[in-house]
């Protein structure tokens, strides 16, 4: 399972996450797939996805993994949980932060309920993966807690194979989902990683009526 680098990266900012889809879509450009599939991880990553279906000629479809985050520091995903299916956790941020998976069940079902009612909103229309190469993308990575979490939704589709791409990304996240993914591509893999955000000049919210707009187009 190959991780696709490119040392230094192709962009030291990126502008917004168009511009970002655009540089992603031209590193996706050159491969073989198989009655493609593109799939944008909410909210962020679906501006994203946008310019990677556009690219490719892809129908354009929402995944939604929602972060289960870390008591006092809800922005750090000790796991991830989607509409259907068991929640993912990271071990290691399990014991760094003194919790386990029964502790944090109620946020847990919380946010499998933001998940469902984002997908009831989203989906215009119900896009078999089966046997189908699916391009898995969002803005950036920084722990895989919500990647690893929407990999193994698609992964019970049975697709043909899954690409798992992101703009930038910790580069210890990105190695992680090599064990997830069929490819996993990241052009930008800075080592001094902090947040997604410091990577894009304009890395504003991306609310839900952007996204049923870019759906519909």
């Amino acid at each position: 399972m190959p991780v696709i680098r490119y040392p230094g990266g192709t962009a030291q900012h990126y502008e917004d996450r168009q511009h970002a889809g655009q540089v992603l879509a031209s590193e996706l450009a050159a491969r073989v797939v198989h009655d493609p599939v593109v799939l944008g991880l909410a909210r962020g990553g679906v501006p994203v996805a946008a310019e990677v279906a556009t690219a490719m000629r892809a129908p354009l479809r929402v995944c939604v993994a929602r972060k289960i985050g870390a008591p006092g520091q809800p922005e750090l995903a000790l796991g991830a949980v989607t509409a259907d299916g068991p929640a993912t956790y990271d071990p290691r941020l399990l014991r760094a932060f003194h919790t386990d998976e029964e502790q944090l069940r109620p946020e847990c079902e919380r946010e499998r309920e933001e998940a469902r009612r984002r997908e009831e909103r989203y989906q215009r229309a119900d896009t078999s993966l089966r046997e189908r190469d699916v391009i898995l993308v969002d803005d950036g990575i920084a722990t895989g807690a919500t990647a690893r979490a929407a990999v193994r939704m698609v992964r019970a589709s049975v697709p043909h194979s899954i690409v798992f791409a992101v703009p930038v990304g910790a580069p210890e996240a990105v190695q992680s989902m090599e064990a997830e993914a069929d490819t996993v591509v990241c052009p930008l893999q800075p080592s001094e990683f902090s947040a997604v955000g410091q990577w894009y000049r304009d890395f504003g919210a991306t609310t839900d009526d952007e996204i049923v707009t870019l759906l519909a187009r």
